[in-house]
């Protein structure tokens, strides 16, 4: 599903249309009715870790943020609107396909959101699906053959057209009407409020660090591909415990978890696709031979994980002190 830095981009997406009232609309939908949008005004757009929110108002309500708020958003969402950069891009060769580990993924991506609506109010909550996106003023196309060898664009869950003439075209998403945004920035490891002490707290566990990393608690935006680029950089092994690390080590991790999630983000706004470097991967940098592995706590959701056991050595439970994994 898509990580923090695709769901801010998302949200930059939308930004433009911020006090537009929507004209027409479409999409297939079964969670809400789509029709219910129609004549209304996008009043705010807010994004926390893997959620979009959207507030919708009616036509002669409040305008919402002051132009002074949303300048900045508008700026760099113009660089993040062209045709060629409106969806999530991918991060391995157009010829992977879907396997039956991240079809499980999928399956958690709807296991993380209720099944029922979290209350009536004006905000729309989005949750995007394995290979979720929006596009603004384009539609999604086909790239390949399905397995029947049809050409078939993706149907758009939905599609909202505005006064100016521009659209926005969400896809493999979930969406649900609640009261307010749910967020902690205290969580977000792409908020500059991100709570450096409390996100160590978490890690010091003795749960192996690759679940920790996961938790959205204290990881909000954290996925799977930066879980497991992070932990190549950082030469942390998945599963070593938590309490094992030298609190350097911790501290070096979170370094990498954010300057990896900014990066990325940064990407994305310039169109720049990413390169994973252990992520899906058969060998390391260096040229060792990679494990993969279905991880995850017992009774929990298990994510599929690279790691090089070379350049990321075991950890093993010892008496005193966790010495440092990297120098």
């Amino acid at each position: 599903m898509p990580e923090g830095p695709s769901v801010r981009k998302f949200q930059l997406l939308t930004s433009p249309f911020v006090g537009q009232v929507v004209v027409k609309v479409g999409g297939s939908s079964r969670k809400i009715n789509v029709n219910d949008l129609n004549a209304l005004r996008l009043q705010d757009s807010q994004v926390h870790g893997k959620n979009l929110y959207l507030a919708f108002v009616a036509a002669d309500g409040p305008l919402g943020p002051t132009a002074e708020g949303t300048v900045l958003q508008r700026e760099v969402a113009s660089e993040a609107s062209s045709p060629a950069q409106g969806g999530q891009e991918q991060v391995f060769s157009p010829q992977t396909h879907l396997q039956d580990k991240e079809l499980q993924e999928l399956q958690h991506s709807r296991s993380e959101v209720p099944d029922t609506a979290e209350g009536p109010g004006n905000w729309l909550r989005f949750h995007f699906g394995l290979f979720g996106s929006i596009r603004a003023n384009e539609f999604s196309r086909a790239n390949k053959a399905n397995k029947r060898g049809d050409w078939k664009d993706p149907i758009p869950r939905l599609v909202l057209h505005f006064e100016s003439g521009g659209f926005l075209v969400f896809y493999n998403c979930r969406m649900y009407w609640c009261s307010s945004p749910r967020t902690d920035p205290a969580s977000d490891i792409l908020s500059v409020e991100f709570h450096r002490g409390r996100a160590l707290d978490a890690l010091r566990a003795p749960d192996p660090i690759c679940y920790t990393l996961l938790d959205q608690r204290y990881f909000s935006g954290l996925g799977n591909i930066i879980k497991n680029e992070i932990l190549y950089l950082a030469k942390i092994n998945p599963l070593t415990q938590g309490s094992l690390l030298a609190l350097s080590d911790l501290e070096h991790l979170l370094d990498r978890a954010i300057q990896f999630s900014s990066d990325w983000l940064h990407s994305k706004l310039r169109g720049k696709g990413l390169h994973p470097q252990i992520y899906q991967k058969e060998q390391c940098p260096l040229g060792h031979a990679v494990i993969k592995g279905t991880l995850g706590p017992s009774g929990g959701f298990k994510r599929l994980t690279w790691w090089c056991p070379q350049c990321q050595p075991a950890v093993l439970s010892g008496d005193g002190d966790p010495s440092p994994v990297t120098e």
